[in-house]
């Protein structure tokens, strides 16, 4: 495959355009001292994306119905127990990566 220099440039192109919204809030709050509020509220945020992404992943939708996602499930509820337990990010991620290979090579 040749890459002709209209694609190479569509390709910068595509990276300026998904990078800069991610700077330029990083530049503009570089040097400003933001309220204790604002940060507070902010600390939230990985949670909330974290919490989204979980549960959306338990869910699985067809036909307009609603209905949970066993494999998901099974695999969720050990992960949940090792997080609250250990409050380690590695050791959470590892027991999820282990529990689902686990659950899909024995169904």
């Amino acid at each position: 495959m040749t890459t002709s220099l209209s694609m190479l440039l569509l390709m910068i192109g595509c990276a300026i355009v998904t990078w800069l919204p991610r700077v330029i809030p990083f530049m503009l709050v570089r040097n400003v001292k933001l309220p204790d509020v604002i940060l507070k509220w902010l600390s939230y945020i990985p949670i909330c994306i974290l919490s989204a992404l979980v549960l959306e992943s338990l869910f699985h939708s067809e036909d307009n119905m609603v209905t949970l996602d066993w494999l998901n499930v099974l695999a969720f509820i050990p992960t949940l127990i090792v997080a609250i337990y250990t409050k380690s990010l590695f050791k959470t991620v590892i027991v999820g990566v282990l529990t689902m290979a686990l659950i899909r090579f024995f169904i």
